[in-house]
């Protein structure tokens, strides 16, 4: 039996610091050069590396400003400490260390074992939490899409500048979809403190999906040659509701692959053993 010591306990409380420091810097240095490389904007060839890349992007932040993008991406539009979100973590694990040499067990690995559930709890599940609500609100937001194009359209269509009309559609779509009144009501307020350029460059960070990377292109690329925009808006919309059609026949057709799983599992085997087992139970009284 192998007790933990107060010197033990000091070494285990410095490596854990150590530790969760070593994973922050590390993997927001792969986040930083993720985005930076772009690798959404990529083809289909690296859909792998996009995905390892995006996951361990993903698992912790580094500062309050990346924290705040983290979160407002999530949906929590008004968290007001991101600044202890890091701190927060060490001070956990360091928390549950002290805890295990008080009230551990006597045993080093299940110590240990216990130190590590806690290490990935706490380092790691909240980024990952986060980040499965960023890609849901992304997808929610982007489902929506197409209906604030064909808005956008009759507004612009009035005599209405984009800006007004993103103004405009802030305040009417509310009711409709709170993440998208947020999402416009930050990129008109930006829009007037750095550009509506940037403030689409912006909003493009903060939903990653190609409906809203391909909206904020037509945007800019209206702002830059001077291109009607009426008639790009449309086709954009009519594009995107194709591509979400073409995605809901796609999962339609999986379900029967999907389906094949349960129907072996709860159908066939108990088929099967329903036929084979009176015949087996006769061999056994025969014999």
């Amino acid at each position: 039996m192998i007790e933990l010591t107060l010197i033990e306990c000091a070494m285990l409380g410095i490596f854990s610091l150590g530790l969760a420091t070593l994973i922050t810097l590390t993997i927001s240095h792969l986040q930083a050069r993720f985005r930076r490389h772009k690798l959404l904007k990529q083809g289909s060839d690296n859909k792998r590396a996009k995905s390892i890349m995006a996951l361990l992007a993903s698992f912790t932040v580094l500062n309050s400003e990346q924290v705040m993008k983290k979160f407002i991406r999530a949906g929590f539009y008004h968290f007001r400490y991101p600044h202890l979100y890091l701190p927060a973590k060490v001070i956990l694990l360091l928390l549950v260390t002290i805890s295990l040499y008080f009230w551990g067990n006597q045993q080093l690995v299940i110590n240990v074992l216990i130190f590590m559930i806690t290490l990935i709890m706490v380092i790691i599940i909240p980024d990952i939490y986060l980040e499965k609500r960023a890609k849901t609100l992304a997808e929610k937001v982007s489902g929506n899409l197409s209906y604030l194009l064909d808005l956008m359209a009759i507004c612009v269509q009035t005599g209405m500048t984009i800006e007004a009309s993103m103004a405009y559609l802030s305040k009417e779509i509310a009711d409709f979809n709170d993440d998208l009144c947020y999402l416009l009501q930050r990129t008109t307020q930006r829009a007037k403190l750095v550009g509506l350029e940037s403030a689409l460059d912006e909003l493009n960070d903060r939903i990653e999906s190609t409906e809203m990377r391909s909206f904020v292109n037509t945007l800019n690329q209206s702002l830059k040659f001077g291109t009607s925009i009426y008639g790009v808006l449309t086709s954009l919309s009519q594009d995107i509701r194709e591509i979400q059609m073409l995605n809901l026949e796609e999962k339609v057709g999986k379900l029967s692959a999907k389906m094949s799983v349960p129907l072996i599992l709860f159908i066939m085997f108990p088929i099967v053993i329903l036929i084979v087992t009176p015949g087996i139970l006769r061999m056994m009284n025969n014999g």
